[in-house]
């Protein structure tokens, strides 16, 4: 009879414990979608992404392991538009997982109700890598946050009813905190709105529009075209003539086209973050903004 209890005692701390660490499995995309569901779905997710912080979440080498955790989740997110069309949906349906199929209970398209930027009028592929349905980088507005946890308490709703109040909670809490945050942000900004930036690829129109800056070329000729000699001296140039401070990239693009242009003008070299990981101190979605943010600013000082 007391090895009954036992037995029945140790199980009770299992179930207790798996309650803990998150009975709701979900796989999103990126790193910036997996902190979004991890402050919406606290101790009730277990959350992993596919694509790492300082990856081009353009380009992810399908790995069976990512099958493996696509097999097991109960809610999938995606940023969608055609962000991760080379790799997401080959991968979502090579899991054979019914729950997270697109149009099932655990399909989350994150990008549902986004104001989105830079529809194109047409899709012309001699115009570079072009989005045919508007830029999908739109997580780097923090606003855009808002509307991103918004869908992904959707979804944890529709797979999880019992819970709804927590996500509620936890959702009017994330508002609350964006709302708080972006005071900050925008009182640091400020004194720079207008300045004049070159960026190595167009992802930062979001940012660029929420925080009044003025992106003016970048080193890429066309969106996904190596910089080519002309586009180099047609920035050097741009950035002679409007003393322009600072060449913006990411962790995922080299720098060799960048310190050419740096060395002929002066201009400041700047890796931003463009996700969460993408260097070891951000650590969840409202950091990003905090060391973009900073960088940013010191720069333009």
């Amino acid at each position: 009879m007391k090895n009954k209890l036992f037995i029945f005692f140790i199980s009770c701390l299992g179930i207790l414990s798996s309650v803990k660490a998150g009975t709701i499995k979900v796989v999103t995309t990126t790193t910036d979608l997996k902190s979004i569901t991890e402050l919406i779905g606290g101790n009730k997710v277990s959350v992993s992404s596919i694509a790492t912080g300082y990856q081009n979440p353009h380009f992810v080498d399908p790995k069976p392991s990512y099958i493996i955790g696509l097999s097991k989740a109960d809610l999938f997110v995606t940023v969608g538009l055609d962000l991760e069309t080379g790799w997401s949906p080959q991968l979502v349906a090579s899991s054979r997982n019914t729950k997270i199929q697109k149009g099932a209970a655990g399909y989350v398209d994150a990008s549902i109700g986004i104001g989105l930027l830079q529809v194109p009028t047409s899709a012309n592929r001699a115009e570079g890598d072009i989005h045919i349905y508007g830029n999908p980088h739109y997580w780097l507005d923090p606003l855009n946050g808002k509307v991103i946890a918004r869908n992904i308490a959707n979804g944890l709703e529709r797979i999880d009813p019992s819970n709804k109040s927590i996500y509620e909670a936890n959702l009017q809490a994330f508002y609350k905190k964006i709302e708080d945050k972006m005071k900050e942000w925008k009182a640091k900004m400020a004194p720079f709105k207008g300045s004049k930036i070159i960026a190595y690829h167009n992802e930062w129109v979001y940012f660029e529009t929420r925080f009044g800056l003025d992106v003016v070329d970048f080193m890429e000729p066309k969106p996904g075209i190596p910089p080519s000699p002309s586009q180099l001296v047609k920035v050097i140039k741009e950035i002679k003539a409007d003393n322009i401070k600072v060449i913006i990239s990411s962790p995922y693009f080299t720098t060799s086209s960048s310190d050419v242009v740096s060395k002929q003008t002066g201009a400041k070299e700047l890796t931003l973050a463009t996700s969460v990981g993408g260097f070891e101190s951000i650590k969840n979605y409202f950091d990003l903004f905090d060391y973009d943010i900073n960088q940013l600013t010191t720069v333009l000082k």
